[in-house]
């Protein structure tokens, strides 16, 4: 008998909002322990390094991980709808989500962090990741979205780059969550070949402080 496949399986869900996808990177160490579904901002998609760099690292620590691409990423379009279609996405997405039986943890960078942090409490979230929040638009710190991020009601995860134009770890209001930062990182996560350091040690950043939170929710 050979080695159980690790290849990623690809799920497509009816929405309200079209047909979104999910990416699912099963637990491969047993017995998995949750599922940690995260979506994209409105400039990518699930091909975003960040969100890579956990499909890889966290099927080992027994997190499943589910990358969600909403239905306008599906379809070809360039451009993300408003905040309240996003949304829509995510409602019709969570039921397959929670299918395993597993505590789901809402993620997303970006726009799909804001997604997370505004429909936690209503699906049953069992805490929030959110990768490069966008605190405010770049130059606009008055535009604040800090109350989305305040307003999640379960635990929360900020994961921040120190020189993210969407808003840098300084910038951050105190409130109840934990916010780590990744040193000259910019909102994609990369950072300037000057730093003396490499995207892997980056992402070893990312997924260390990620692993480390996930397993301090029990």
């Amino acid at each position: 008998m050979g080695p159980v496949s690790r290849r990623p399986r690809t799920q497509t869900v009816p929405t309200d909002a079209g047909e979104a996808r999910i990416t699912w990177f099963r637990a491969t160490a047993a017995p998995p322990r949750l599922v940690l579904a995260v979506s994209h901002g409105a400039g990518g998609g699930i091909e975003a390094r960040d969100l890579q760099a956990l499909a890889a690292a966290l099927p080992g620590h027994g997190v499943t991980v589910a990358l969600v691409e909403q239905p306008w990423r599906v379809a070809g379009k360039k451009v993300a709808p408003a905040p309240k279609t996003l949304d829509t996405g995510w409602r019709g997405l969570w039921p397959t989500l929670a299918e395993p039986g597993l505590p789901v943890v809402a993620g997303g960078r970006s726009a799909g962090a804001r997604v997370a942090c505004r429909t936690a409490t209503e699906l049953g979230a069992a805490a929030v990741l959110a990768l490069s929040f966008p605190l405010h638009p770049p130059g606009k710190p008055e535009k604040s979205r800090a109350d989305e991020l305040l307003g999640t009601g379960v635990p929360t995860l900020v994961v921040q780059g120190g020189n993210d134009p969407f808003g840098r770890p300084a910038e951050f209001p105190p409130g109840p969550y934990a916010l780590t930062e990744v040193p000259y990182g910019d909102h994609g996560f990369a950072v300037p070949k000057k730093s003396g350091r490499s995207e892997a040690q980056t992402m070893e950043v990312i997924t260390g402080a990620v692993t480390g939170w996930l397993t301090s929710l029990g």
